[in-house]
């Protein structure tokens, strides 16, 4: 017995779906690109979910039609073989209903969105602003495999070659639905390469990650803000240029800091902190939202200490584990050059089946 409940809802969206065809066709939207864009986006979306259910009925057809076949047909193996037809078409109408189920549940509404990864070296001193540097260029080459663009926004670099800090942002179709995952403590366990003894150490640094926003989803009072000038400095305090082109931005409300210096232009920089600040500014108020669903910043990146970590990633036995879903690999340089798929499709499929249970 098929759950009539599922079939109601489908049979609703396949109206819903007739009449953005509809809605679509009327000169009037067509001739308004802002929301003929809409209506085609619902559009494309009713549609992945129409196409299935039209699957799924007729696989229930198929598999009907042959149990009574097999039910009135008089020759034996012409019985054995309408059984099997209709027990295989029972199994695809199974299959496609599942599909149905995860696709009725609610997606994610900044999946498409582009991102802005934050990565700060947390407890390790020197070594974890290198371990910052090490999972800035995993991030940098695991876009690239996607085929996405990454920008600097901001750096600091530490001395010892590594970043304290380091800012950027990914822009490419589907980004924050893949990256989302990596936001939390990483830890290493490593021997420094300044290390005699050859002992291993263990570090720690966190990353954030937060979905880009436009103006109009989040907007922003120049009052509420204070800009300061400064100087960009690089490595060893050397003077990347002689102007002011430095930009910190305090959101006084609510007392976020933002600085940008990867420009040579002040307003390059000053465009690009207000990108990161309506970020996390969006980011809070998600969260203050869905507070029993959506981490917050600070519960992303933790504290920083060692026993905290989403993901270890341990040199000596070439193994990286996801601690989150018990998952382990034993490829950690090819992990380290950006191939993330493995655990980005296992933390996607535990989220999908988490929120199919709670739906």
């Amino acid at each position: 017995m098929r759950d009539e409940a599922l079939v109601a809802r489908l049979t609703e969206i396949e109206e819903a779906y007739a009449e953005t065809l509809e809605t679509m066709a009327d000169p009037e939207v067509s001739a308004d690109q802002a929301r003929y864009a809409e209506v085609a986006k619902r559009y494309s979306d009713l549609k992945q979910v129409v196409d299935v259910f039209t699957e799924y009925r007729v696989a229930i057809k198929d598999s009907e039609e042959a149990a009574e076949l097999a039910s009135v047909e008089e020759d034996v193996e012409m019985a054995a073989d309408f059984r099997t037809m209709a027990e295989a078409r029972s199994a695809a109408a199974d299959a496609l209903e599942s599909k149905l189920r995860l696709m009725l549940v609610p997606k994610d509404p900044n999946d498409d969105k582009d991102v802005i990864v934050e990565i700060r070296a947390a407890v390790g001193g020197d070594e974890a602003g290198i371990w910052a540097g090490d999972l800035y260029r995993m991030y940098q080459r695991y876009a690239e495999n996607n085929g996405w663009a990454t920008d600097p926004i901001n750096t600091s670099v530490s001395e010892s070659g590594g970043f304290k800090e380091v800012t950027f942002s990914v822009k490419g179709s589907g980004a924050f639905s893949r990256f989302k995952f990596e936001a939390g403590p990483h830890r290493v366990q490593r021997v420094p390469k300044t290390e005699s003894q050859g002992r291993v150490h263990t570090s720690i640094a966190t990353v954030a990650v937060l979905p880009e926003v436009d103006e109009v989803e989040v907007e922003i009072n120049e009052h509420d803000l204070e800009v300061d000038v400064f100087r960009s400095s690089g490595p060893g305090g050397q003077s990347v240029n002689t102007t002011d082109s430095a930009v910190r931005i305090t959101h006084k409300p609510s007392g976020l800091v933002v600085i940008c210096q990867d420009e040579k232009s002040q307003l390059q920089n000053k465009a690009k902190a207000l990108r990161v600040l309506r970020a996390r500014l969006y980011q809070i108020e998600m969260d203050k939202q869905m507070s029993e669903l959506a981490a917050d910043r600070k519960a992303q990146v933790g504290s920083g200490e060692r026993s905290e970590k989403i993901r270890t990633y341990n040199y000596r036995e070439n193994r990286v584990t996801d601690h989150r879903i018990g998952m382990t690999i034993k490829r950690l340089p090819e992990i380290l050059e950006g191939a993330l798929d493995p655990f980005v499709d296992a933390l996607t499929l535990d989220d999908e089946a988490r929120r199919l249970s709670e739906g």
